[in-house]
């Protein structure tokens, strides 16, 4: 009983809101409106998990003086501090809220988008290494990117032409098909849901 309930409710909601898509009357539309209303209260409780479990996991590496159970009281600190300073003075501009955003959040995310940099660009030296001929033409498609991109401005003439032709043609062709595979892998798993093969949402028990 306590597997068959979810089961039933995840197999009859999904059903009907694959159907209601289908049906071309105001009535439908409500119910899809209504329906994302109960989507983003339950993102709210699922958020409010989420902070619990991050709380749960710190305090634990906290006790048991775990390695970095330092960064671990940290980063409990900053949640308790963002969650008050944000419900007593709001996140309006000037507020402690915004100022911890601006002048600690802000400065600790550009500092890893740069060190994450350095990574892509090693990751791009070792995998733009000419070893055969799908290698070097992926080396001179990415070559002929970045002069179109240079500091010094971008080049025009037949560089431009071909830059276009790659985005336009090769890359958009393989975007869609990896556009099209994610639908159809949402799509297979939506439908194994829907019909109780896929289980883990339930849990180990």
């Amino acid at each position: 009983m306590r597997q068959q309930l979810p089961l039933t409710i995840i197999f009859v909601i999904g059903v009907f809101m694959a159907l209601q898509y289908f049906v071309p009357h105001q009535s439908s539309e409500f119910i899809y409106e209504y329906a994302l209303d109960w989507v983003i209260i339950i993102g709210v409780f699922a958020m409010a998990l989420g902070l619990w479990s991050l709380f749960l996991v710190h305090f634990a590496k906290i006790q048991k003086k775990s390695a970095g159970w330092g960064y671990s009281t940290i980063a409990i600190l900053g949640l308790v501090y963002m969650l008050i300073a944000g419900a007593l003075w709001g996140i309006e501009e000037g507020s402690p809220f915004m100022k911890i955003f601006w002048y600690i959040y802000t400065p600790i995310q550009a500092t890893m988008f740069a060190l994450l940099a350095f990574y892509i660009a090693s990751a791009a030296y070792r995998a733009f290494r000419v070893r055969n001929i799908l290698s070097t033409i992926l080396l001179s498609a990415a070559l002929l990117l970045m002069l179109r991109l240079i500091p010094i401005g971008p080049l025009s003439g037949p560089i431009q032409d071909i830059d276009r032709w790659i985005l336009g043609v090769p890359n958009l062709a393989a975007k869609r098909a990896i556009i099209i595979g994610v639908g159809l892998g949402i799509v297979a798993t939506a439908i194994k849901v829907v019909l109780g093969i896929e289980r883990s949402y339930l849990g180990k028990d």
